[in-house]
């Protein structure tokens, strides 16, 4: 996956509409940022990219980068920057 399929599931998780999210939002001033969304985003992480996110990572998140960053080299385009 990489990132801009990420932002698009992201969008899609938390029902903005399509090229929406660029990285630099705040998730607490994002509509869809809930609680839902944050059990949903733990489980997209899982099911999409595999991998498990501690609970307290994921709520140290303030942005949309900082979730990228939680994918971390998972993300296809983050291994050919390495």
């Amino acid at each position: 996956m990489t990132r801009a399929e990420f932002l698009v599931e992201l969008e899609d998780l938390i029902n903005l509409p399509a090229g929406t999210l660029k990285g630099p939002e705040t998730l607490k001033n994002l509509p869809g940022w809930d609680s839902l969304a944050f059990v949903s985003f733990l489980a997209l992480m899982d099911e999409k990219l595999q991998m498990s996110v501690a609970v307290d990572r994921l709520g140290a998140c303030q942005t949309v980068n900082d979730l990228v960053a939680l994918a971390g080299d998972r993300l296809s385009d983050a291994r050919k920057a390495a």
